[in-house]
């Protein structure tokens, strides 16, 4: 009488995984307290002491990070460059495609290039649900919208290339990534000097050429790192 096997009797001794090491690492990056829509009402008024949590706050913050995102490239000679939605006939218009070269030519960790581009989060729309006229009571959901998002490329003297995304909205969702080998030598060219402290809450930066055109081209609060691995509308600035 024939006995009944289950899938791990059947894939016994046929299969076999070996793992090297990792091409890519993604850590996902959050505020906690910017969560559900009542953190981000107490965030703007018990926080930030506003008597009316209105989202022009919300673009108020955006547009000072946004400027200093862009004191700090200029400050430290970092090219800043501004691509759009890549192109999918190619195989070289990727963001790290048109960030390789400053990689490449890296000799000290810290950021090298910083990419701009406007992409689809999950971020805050508010909606006035207030029924009289004049008055305002601001409900915060989260939506899909088109937003700016930086990131930021680095040299590490440990992990090599990589990357820190930061949307430029509420909530702020980040990610931290080491492109591994799908992108340059993991190691400098020649001995990185020691990484000096970060101000500001982002990193030094290494000093490469002029900006070099894309062929398609366009301080949040401290992110917690998760174990795994603008306003409305019309695109977030």
């Amino acid at each position: 009488m024939a006995e009944v096997v289950n899938i791990n009797d059947v894939l016994n001794g046929h299969t076999l995984l070996d793992l090297d090491c990792l091409d890519r690492i993604y850590l996902n990056a959050y505020v906690p307290a910017l969560q559900v829509g009542g953190q981000v009402v107490r965030f703007l008024t018990k926080h930030l002491g506003n008597p009316v949590p209105s989202p022009a706050l919300c673009e108020q913050i955006g547009n000072r990070f946004r400027n200093a995102v862009k004191a700090f490239a200029e400050e430290r000679a970092i090219p800043i460059l501004r691509l759009k939605k890549p192109d999918r006939r190619r195989w070289d218009d990727r963001k790290l495609d048109h960030v390789h070269p400053y990689l490449k030519q890296a000799r000290a960790p810290g950021v090298v290039a910083i990419v701009v581009a406007q992409e689809f989060q999950w971020v805050f729309t508010a909606q006035n649900r207030a029924t009289k006229p004049g008055a305002v009571s601001f409900d915060f959901q989260k939506a899909e919208r088109r937003v700016t998002t930086y990131y930021f490329y680095v040299l590490d003297a440990e992990f090599g290339p990589g990357f820190i995304k930061i949307c430029s909205y509420f909530p702020y969702p980040a990610k931290i990534g080491r492109t591994g080998t799908s992108g340059p030598s993991a190691r400098p060219a020649e001995p990185a000097s020691p990484i000096t402290s970060w101000p500001t809450a982002l990193p030094p930066a290494a000093n490469p050429n002029a900006s070099r055109p894309s062929a398609t081209v366009s301080a949040p609060p401290i992110f917690r790192p998760s174990a795994t691995a603008g306003s409305p509308s019309s695109p977030h600035h």
